[in-house]
């Protein structure tokens, strides 16, 4: 169960826990000159950057979230998977913009063997949430944040939601008390307090400069 956040102070900060079944996904670390994420391996056999930060200052990360029939996987052309669309960000080879036209003009589905949502940010600190078969929200405030469940329609995926998993409600708390000073090392605090112990990983960029440059990642 992932959490992800942008945080706008001095610096624009991102903060992400990866948390997966290590028993069920196959994944690894890599680094690359213009990006640097998450492989997850597909059934194609190949490692796929669907979490992940590029030179450019692009950041994106997709989410499992309980899905919804209207946001199911088509194969039309008119149709984007969102998984396509964030990969495709992490590349590099769409910039901020690009994304927003996409989900403005576009379907946006989910993956042929996934529902998932997303959260796409850029080194100015704006924000691009999508939900598949709900919709799309831009964004550009002191904090953004993301869990497993909707935000753009919660009660879609209330009935969902584990009991005593107050992921999202504790990391909005911390964030809220937060000032123009926050810092990596304050976001690595916020992603300790809400990982799913014993398979959490957790990513942190502070956007200045090349890949690498204020990235950490934690276990």
């Amino acid at each position: 169960m992932c959490t992800r956040f942008v945080y706008n102070g001095n610096d624009t900060v991102v903060g992400f826990n990866f948390d997966i079944d290590l028993s069920v996904w196959t994944h690894t670390v890599i680094t690359e000159k213009d990006r640097f994420f998450i492989g997850i391996k597909m059934p194609d056999n190949k490692y796929h950057s669907f979490h992940g930060v590029n030179r450019n200052g692009n950041v994106g990360t997709l989410l499992y979230v309980n899905g919804n029939e209207k946001g199911r996987y088509s194969a039309d052309a008119r149709c984007v998977a969102i998984s396509d669309l964030t990969e495709q960000y992490v590349k590099g080879e769409l910039s901020f913009d690009d994304a927003c036209r996409i989900v403005k003009n576009q379907e946006i589905v989910y993956a042929k063997d996934a529902t998932m949502q997303a959260m796409l940010s850029d080194r100015k600190g704006r924000v691009l949430i999508i939900e598949p078969g709900i919709g799309h929200r831009f964004e550009q405030k002191r904090y953004s944040l993301i869990t497993n469940y909707s935000i753009l329609n919660p009660e879609i995926t209330r009935p969902y939601i584990v009991s005593g998993d107050d992921r999202f409600e504790r990391a909005k708390e911390q964030l809220e008390k937060q000032n123009e000073n926050f810092s990596v090392t304050d976001a690595f605090k916020i992603l300790e307090s809400v990982r799913q112990e014993g398979i959490g990983k957790g990513i942190v960029k502070k956007l200045k400069g090349s890949v690498g440059n204020g990235l950490q990642k934690s276990v």
